[in-house]
């Protein structure tokens, strides 16, 4: 019950809420398309057909980026309070799950990430950003256990440091992908990102549960900084593409 009060809350907000969403939209097919006397059929095509021009190669990396992020993210919080526990050193004169008290302290953490990351879209190239903050969270993957499992304090920063990088990438591709997509498609490159990110991001767990099942924890990590690398590359790409075009699409 707790839990669903925001969420009224923001039902309450959402329905009293104004604004225009065709307002940087062309009176074009992609509009017109999803109007209700228009055919199934009709519509489905017509997304084919947007969809198709979505998919530049520069979007196509974009989409890429949104689901490596995905794949880390999950991959790295599915089993990370099971893993944090028993590298937790405190004597508490009770039994309690340390590790989810930890995790719940890194989530909390990712707020203030969440702000610098959007800062950060208004003060810098966004794949540029977006590079620095792969690179970031694959050194997190590499350093992580070693800091860890010096004692209490080092797991404390070390989960403090991957709480804040993990989620100051959030705004970062969200941004990237306003510039890489044209605003009669803006909706429709939202749901391939979000389908990225939730979709093929939700791999991940499996992933890091075979990985912890059949090799363990350090190949996990190193494997989660492989993800990230590929981040790099991705992000990369895009920089060079339009420091060589001068245009993000």
């Amino acid at each position: 019950m707790l839990l669903g009060l925001p969420a009224l809350g923001a039902a309450v907000l959402a329905l009293r809420a104004s604004f225009d969403e065709q307002a940087a939209v062309e009176k074009t097919e992609a509009s017109s398309s999803s109007a209700p006397n228009v055919p199934a059929i009709e519509r489905l095509r017509a997304l084919f057909r947007r969809s198709v021009g979505l998919f530049t190669a520069a979007f196509a990396a974009v989409f890429g980026v949104a689901a490596l992020s995905g794949l880390y993210y999950r991959g790295m919080l599915t089993f990370l309070p099971d893993l944090l526990t028993p590298l937790v050193t405190i004597d508490l004169p009770i039994d309690l799950d340390t590790g989810r008290y930890v995790y719940a302290g890194l989530l909390t953490v990712g707020i203030a990430g969440q702000y610098v990351g959007g800062r950060l879209t208004d003060r810098f190239s966004t794949v540029h950003a977006l590079a620095a903050a792969f690179s970031a969270l694959g050194a997190i993957a590499l350093l992580f256990l070693p800091v860890a499992q010096t004692g209490t304090a080092g797991l404390l920063v070390a989960s403090a440091v991957l709480g804040f990088a993990l989620f100051v990438i959030q705004p970062l591709y969200q941004a990237t992908v306003a510039e890489y997509s044209p605003p009669e498609a803006r909706g429709l490159s939202y749901g391939y990102t979000y389908l990225a990110v939730f979709g093929v991001g939700a791999l991940g767990a499996a992933l890091a549960g075979t990985i912890l099942q059949y090799a363990g924890p350090p190949v996990l990590f190193g494997t989660l900084a492989g993800v990230a690398g590929s981040g790099v590359l991705l992000s990369g790409w895009l920089a060079l593409r339009r420091s060589r075009s001068g245009t993000a699409v």
